[in-house]
């Protein structure tokens, strides 16, 4: 008997909950109230057909059956009012996070709605706020971007615009023959040719950096000694510290290893060193030391610029800035990329740079990994 009706009651619950499951999939995308709504049914159908098996399995009839089926009944009806109010509250629950989620705008953050979620919503609100707040980020980091592009085709510019104006004129003076004896010749001669050299090197400046900016820089890592690399950036800009009256001094373990590319660490390297020394007093001295420190090495390039305002510390790396007001440019003065393609490189090493206010200048500090990348 005891099997019969364990077969019986589990025979109708397979196929009620096959018709819920069903139905569940007819209805996926509906609300979640319907759903609960339905698996309240589905759960009272079974019971409640279980119960009448049972009750004409043991031929109970009259009075005790009515007693059992009503029973059964009445605590159907509760377990539907009661999936049918959470599921109003699941459904008011969820149209609130959308709300707030619709209330966002450009101009806006996002908003947590009012009033206690669910778990799983409060879990998803918490998700938005995170996403907004990164898109928010984004959204900064694009404005200075632009801001930075904008300054930088300003700066470009006018960069352009005069040395090329200074050419023209001096060749319409030689063309015209205003200019013709032989000392003005050379001299003009001599003066396009410097203008030429800052404009090619200003455009290198400008590829070097869309490549930077485009991910399109590709590095050739090996190992090299750090002795070298502070040797080659000091020869190469000997000529002009000596123009300048600078005084050049180098510190570092001929030895000592780090995973890079040697042309374009040396770049950087060169970039910060021909900017310490334009910002450099005469009779000043630029001092550039390479030291290891735990799993880590670190180039520094000290000058006596007078320092940087605290307010221009932060910008100092960005695109074009110059920052007139704490060091006046010399007629040498590049189009502002030099720090800016520093740090591509530098980043491009997983490398940081920065720079701090020291002494009598500012003292600007590349740190690179000593060991190379991981396979």
């Amino acid at each position: 008997m005891i099997l019969q009706i364990i077969a019986v009651t589990a025979g109708l619950g397979l196929l009620i909950g096959g018709l819920g499951l069903a139905g569940l999939w007819l209805l996926r995308g509906r609300s979640i109230g319907i759903m609960l709504a339905v698996v309240a049914v589905v759960t009272v159908a079974a019971t409640l057909a279980g119960v009448v098996a049972i009750t004409i399995e043991m031929i109970i009839d009259g009075h005790p059956k009515n007693v059992v089926l009503t029973v059964v009944a009445v605590a159907g009806l509760v377990g539907l009012g009661v999936a049918m109010v959470v599921a109003r509250q699941v459904v008011g629950a969820s149209r609130r996070l959308v709300a707030a989620v619709e209330a966002v705008s450009p101009s806006r953050d996002y908003t947590p709605p009012p009033g206690r979620l669910p778990a799983e919503l409060e879990t998803i609100s918490k998700a938005l706020d995170q996403a907004y707040e990164r898109l928010g980020e984004g959204r900064e980091r694009e404005r200075a971007l632009e801001g930075a592009r904008r300054e930088l085709v300003a700066w470009v510019s006018h960069d352009l615009r005069t040395p090329l104006a200074g050419m023209r004129a001096m060749a319409e003076a030689l063309e015209d023959g205003v200019a013709d004896d032989p000392e003005t010749v050379r001299r003009y001669h001599n003066q396009i040719r410097v203008e030429v050299d800052r404009l090619s090197h200003m455009v290198d400046d400008l590829f070097e950096l869309s490549r930077i900016h485009a991910g399109a820089l590709r590095l050739s890592p090996r190992r090299i000694g750090l002795g070298d690399l502070v040797a080659d950036a000091l020869a190469g800009v000997e000529a002009l510290a000596k123009a300048k009256g600078v005084r050049l001094e180098g510190d570092a373990e001929p030895v000592l290893p780090v995973y890079a590319d040697a042309a374009e660490l040396g770049r950087a390297l060169r970039n910060l060193v021909v900017n310490a020394i334009r910002h450099t007093p005469e009779d000043g001295t630029v001092v550039v030391r390479a030291v290891a420190d735990e799993g880590t090495v670190r180039l520094s390039v000290a000058d006596c610029c007078g320092g940087i305002p605290a307010d221009d510390l932060p910008r100092v790396f960005e695109v074009a800035f110059r920052g007139e007001a704490a060091r006046t440019p010399g007629p040498d003065r590049g189009a502002g990329l030099g720090l800016a393609i520093a740090r591509g490189i530098v980043e491009a090493h997983e490398g940081t740079i920065a720079v701090v206010n020291e002494g009598a200048g500012c003292r600007f500090e590349i740190m690179l990994p000593i060991s190379g990348p991981t396979t």
